[in-house]
């Protein structure tokens, strides 16, 4: 047996195991040796039951005397009660509410371990436990009972039926039949950082020493867990630094950066330019005059501008001879991007094409052969754009728009239609560093931290659906003085002719009742896109002056007399999505408002509420978004890039990546030779399968 031992033949799992196994991401001996328990449990205190007092932790080995579902409470309670005993004769009760599955689960005569605090019930005058944790102890676990009591015991996620007690014991015996395996971390780095060796972190990591502090263990802090923590973002971030460092010496173009193309972005500029987005753009365009591939991450919150920088290193490439590309997720943001940079780009006399799915036949084949032929200076699109049939003549800048709505095959994909272009990512969903640290490390990462002069920020309100009528008042004032409103309605994922019913209700409802001496209109996604633009272009020109919508005017949408933005079922919002939103309001120089109405609220969706209501840093929004909802639910799809992590938690174990990321770049410029090679030929083998991203090197 060795690390890459097939978990179906070890003995004890077989198919049916290793199935359930491999649910869990978990199908070779090196997967389940990093499978950490979740937590860890003080079970040292094993007692006779005539020695307990009430209000001890404490862990007892008893044998069933009875069990039944109790009659004498209400039947919905599915109160589970069962009567131990042990060779000390004392008597325990135990009692589990909503439990009435255990009647198939307890029966008497059966041995077990129970865990749990000790208490003293006045009714029956025995001692008793409630909700205690426990575990059946079958005959042949009298030998290896000391695994699971009597010490400090790993807790581990249950994967179909195979419990936390068969991990315990498969795991028990991987580690007695496995010869410690090689240490991969380089041994300079293990010294210096007196980090312990790999066997040693993996024993301690699920069976701890008996003088280890579970404080420690459980704030996942002892020696062997910040190692292995260590380690997992250490060959995260030497894969990325590689990567970063062998795109830098890919040959690229090297854009000349003339009085032309400095004269040409004066004349485009609709207004001057913030000091963020000057020191931006003199990032990229001291990339884009490098000889070699720029890969640059554009962070900036809704509002601040990207798109302007966007189309200035646009004109760069336009000016070098070359075509540029910009990949949008919807169609309705390509559509959007696209009237955007006919504007501006129209008194330079470049040529804007449009590449969507729902282009027609002949505007598709027409569209190709322009771009092919390089008339087409900046092309925008959807995934149309990544068809095989699309060719371009010189593509020299690739610029991807919310890249994590994006595979990182797709975005492969995109790049290769040209020569190493030049590669600008944007987003406007704000990332915290932990993230843009994991996601986007092999990428220079340049933000645009304030708003254009003038903006001023949103007030952000919060009423409940019974106090709808004074948001209407409100809004009605606002657009008597001649403003615009946004009224949202969510699109639930599974749902989206919900949506749009509810919002085609709502627009009857605001347009005859509520609103009639207004002009009411309504967008929603089902519309063709024709008919979007259509609707937008009235609301951008004052002829709609309330647009009701589904979630379609989330990013991209720039009216700057829309002052009102009204969410209705505010509560069914993610964070970010709330945010993005909002931004679509005080995009001119009059106050502007955003009005959260929710219906009943738990606690998570609270706190999202108050976040919103409080602050208006999309930086800070996202880092409670990112505590909300944890990493994987952040972008809310795994080809966001984000990689599998196992023992590390990015929202935990911030310093340790930070830590990771500072050795990682020191190692792979000054690490010792031989440990270089070795780490290299480590990366190869292990990166795709370890992160689930794309190989390196």
């Amino acid at each position: 047996m060795d690390l890459s031992t097939p978990l179906q033949y070890v003995k004890g799992v077989g198919p049916a195991r290793a199935s359930a196994l491999e649910s869990k991401g978990l199908s070779t001996v090196e997967d389940l040796l990093l499978y950490p328990p979740f937590r860890y449990e003080d079970r040292t205190n094993v007692k006779p039951i005539a020695q307990l007092a009430p209000g001890e932790m404490a862990t007892v080995i008893a044998e069933v005397r009875s069990a039944r579902l109790s009659a004498f409470r209400r039947r919905d309670l599915g109160l589970f009660e069962a009567t131990f005993s042990d060779l000390s004769r004392g008597v325990l009760i135990v009692k589990w509410f909503h439990a009435a599955y255990l009647a198939e689960v307890l029966e008497p005569g059966q041995r077990v371990a129970l865990y749990g605090k000790v208490e003293y019930d006045t009714y029956s005058g025995h001692l008793t436990m409630l909700h205690p944790e426990f575990e059946i102890l079958a005959e042949e676990d009298e030998a290896d009972a000391a695994l699971h009591v009597g010490r400090v015991v790993p807790i581990y996620e249950a994967a179909g039926k195979i419990s936390t007690r068969v991990f315990r014991r498969l795991i028990h015996f991987v580690l007695d039949k496995l010869a410690p395996p090689p240490d991969p971390l380089p041994a300079s780095l293990r010294r210096r950082l007196r980090l312990p060796d790999l066997w040693t972190a993996l024993r301690s990591l699920h069976f701890p020493p008996e003088q280890e502090d579970l404080r420690l263990l459980n704030a996942f802090r002892t020696p062997a867990q910040i190692r292995l923590i260590f380690e997992e973002f250490f060959w995260l971030q030497y894969g990325l630094a590689v990567k970063r460092s062998s795109a830098r010496r890919q040959s690229g173009i090297a854009f000349q950066l003339t009085d032309r193309v400095r004269e040409q972005i004066k004349r485009m500029l609709p207004f001057k330019p913030t000091a963020a987005q000057k020191r931006v753009l003199a990032e990229i365009a001291q990339d884009m005059a490098r000889p070699h591939p720029m890969h640059r991450l554009l962070q900036g919150d809704v509002g601040s501008g990207k798109t302007l920088v966007a189309a200035e290193a646009a004109i760069i490439a336009i000016e070098n001879g070359y075509q540029v590309a910009m990949l949008a997720p919807t169609e309705i943001l390509a559509v959007q991007h696209y009237f955007y940079f006919k504007g501006l780009f129209q008194k330079l006399g470049y040529q804007v094409g449009l590449l969507t799915g729902s282009s027609g036949k002949r505007e598709r084949s027409l569209m190709k052969k322009l771009l092919a032929e390089g008339h087409v200076h900046f092309a925008v699109g959807t995934h149309a754009l990544l068809e095989e049939d699309v060719e371009f003549r010189h593509l020299g800048l690739a610029i991807i728009d919310e890249q994590h709505r994006f595979g990182v095959l797709q975005r492969l994909r995109f790049i290769r239609k040209g020569v190493h272009p030049d590669v600008l990512v944007m987003t406007a969903t704000p990332i915290p560093r932990t993230l843009a640290l994991t996601i986007y490390g092999d990428l220079d990462v340049s933000v645009i931290d304030e708003l254009p002069p003038g903006r001023k920020p949103v007030i952000t309100r919060h009423v409940s659906e019974d106090e709808i009528e004074r948001v209407w008042s409100f809004l009605k004032r606002e657009v008597q003085a001649g403003r615009q409103a946004y009224v949202v309605y969510p699109v639930i994922e599974e749902s989206e002719t919900q949506a749009r019913k509810a919002a085609e209700k709502a627009f009857r409802h605001l347009s005859r009742e509520v609103f009639p001496e207004f002009r009411v209109g309504l967008l929603h996604g089902r519309m063709a896109a024709e008919e979007k633009e259509g609707v937008m272009e009235r609301f951008k020109r004052g002829e709609i002056q309330i647009l009701v919508s589904t979630t379609v005017i989330e990013v991209g949408v720039d009216v700057p007399n829309a002052t009102v933005m009204v969410i209705e079922q505010a509560e069914r919002f993610g964070l970010a999505q709330l945010h993005q939103l909002r931004g679509r309001v005080g995009r001119g120089a009059e106050q502007s408002y955003c009005i959260l109405v929710t219906g009943p609220l738990n606690d998570t969706s609270r706190e999202r509420i108050r976040t919103l209501v409080e602050s208006t840093d999309g930086f800070y929004i996202a880092e409670m978004d990112l505590k909300l909802r944890g990493p994987g639910e952040f972008f809310g799809t795994r080809q966001a890039g984000l990689p599998s992590l196992r023992v590390a938690n990015i929202l935990r174990d911030a310093e340790l990546l930070e830590l990771a990321r500072r050795e990682a770049t020191a190692f792979l410029q000054s690490g010792p030779e031989e440990e270089q090679r070795r780490a290299l030929e480590f990366l190869r083998t292990h990166w795709q399968r370890r992160y689930g991203l794309a190989q390196v090197g």
